[in-house]
């Protein structure tokens, strides 16, 4: 019986890496398939030779296999990458950017741009993932209609792994699916950079174009644990037009731009600029004052990715689950979507003109 490459490869995709959860074909852990008569080998890439997993994978490889071609002779070779060298890397390589939105004070609408940024950049073809990192108040659940959901636990090669939950076809995690809605989160320093390691580490996020990250306003711990552990495509501010505002921004985005940590910024986003009401679309009230987003993009040299209204459609859409950028509010919709285009531009001019971001070294 001759034996097929490409029925080798389908089975062999059937098998997990450990670490990212992905299929070990996706994230090029086989090379150099031989088939030679009954003879079948190929080498997996594992961190380190003593790898705990090492011969887990051998074996699950093998299995996989022979399920295929139960009379085949697998023959599995480990190759070390040396990726549990000093060189920090990212726990989750299938993501391709990650994108933060960060605000300098609360109330600024950062969920709610953070939520509909993901949705438009969805709507536009984009593969999209959520992350809520805000851990002290956790909007996303409410945002996107998921209150009591919790997320599935899958075994991985003895590991257990967190699976993001899908909503609007977006996968998304939050400690909002962990907790019961009227719980205070109570957490030092330490416990708070533990969870959103594993959020990154112990979830099982699918392959995405863009991983959306909605932080807690300010500056802190989660943000710095945050740097430490992926490597930041950009950050997204978020502001409104209001003077308090602005300045709070400006140090928060300060805080990117520390030669030490050096994540671009992308753009800033103007939230709440006028307000517009919906039986009188073509007029605006400039509730908060003028000019905050284009002052703050000015003082970072980026754009203003757009300028985002007052409307009560949003502010609906955040409380019942169904946010504007998926709801019939014809203005918030096309706000978002301008703002959702800016931003793949600007990301399409970072990857193209400056070097991959770096995960921070903790020293």
């Amino acid at each position: 019986m001759e034996f097929d490459k490409s029925q080798i490869i389908e089975a062999l995709r059937t098998v997990n890496d450990p670490d990212t959860g992905q299929d070990i074909i996706s994230v090029r852990m086989v090379e150099n398939l031989e088939v030679k008569g009954n003879d079948i080998s190929f080498t997996i890439l594992v961190p380190s030779l003593k790898s705990p997993v090492k011969n887990q994978l051998t074996f699950a490889c093998i299995g996989a296999v022979n399920a295929v071609y139960p009379t085949a002779e697998v023959h599995v070779h480990s190759k070390s990458t040396g990726a549990e060298s000093n060189k920090p890397k990212s726990p989750i390589p299938h993501v391709k950017n990650i994108i933060a939105v960060a605000s300098g004070k609360g109330g600024v609408g950062k969920s709610t741009v953070a939520v509909n940024l993901a949705l438009s950049l969805k709507a536009m073809g984009a593969s999209v993932g959520l992350m809520d990192i805000d851990l002290y108040g956790p909007s996303i659940p409410t945002m996107l209609g998921m209150q009591g959901q919790r997320p599935k636990i899958q075994d991985v090669h003895g590991k257990p792994k967190m699976v993001p939950i899908e909503k609007f076809g977006i996968p998304t995690i939050s400690i909002g699916y962990m907790i019961e809605p009227q719980q205070a989160v109570v957490l030092r320093g330490p416990r708070l950079g533990g969870i959103v390691k594993q959020f990154f580490q112990e979830c099982l996020w699918p392959a995405l174009d863009y991983l959306i990250l909605d932080l807690p306003p300010g500056t802190g711990d989660i943000h710095l644990t945050l740097v430490q552990t992926v490597p930041v495509t950009g950050i997204v501010m978020v502001t409104t037009p209001q003077e308090v505002a602005y300045t709070d921004a400006i140090k928060g985005m300060n805080m990117f731009r520390l030669e030490n940590i050096n994540v671009p910024i992308l753009g800033v986003v103007e939230n709440m600029a006028w307000f517009t009401p919906k039986e009188l679309p073509n007029n605006k009230y400039y509730i908060f004052g003028e000019g905050g987003g284009k002052r703050l993009a000015k003082e970072a040299n980026t754009m203003l990715l757009g300028q985002v209204p007052i409307v009560q459609g949003i502010r609906e859409g955040g409380d019942n689950g169904v946010p504007a950028a998926v709801a019939d509010e014809p203005i918030a919709k096309e706000a978002f979507l301008k703002v959702a285009k800016n931003v793949l531009r600007q990301v399409a001019i970072r990857n193209e003109m400056i070097e991959a971001t770096k995960v921070v070294k903790t020293t």
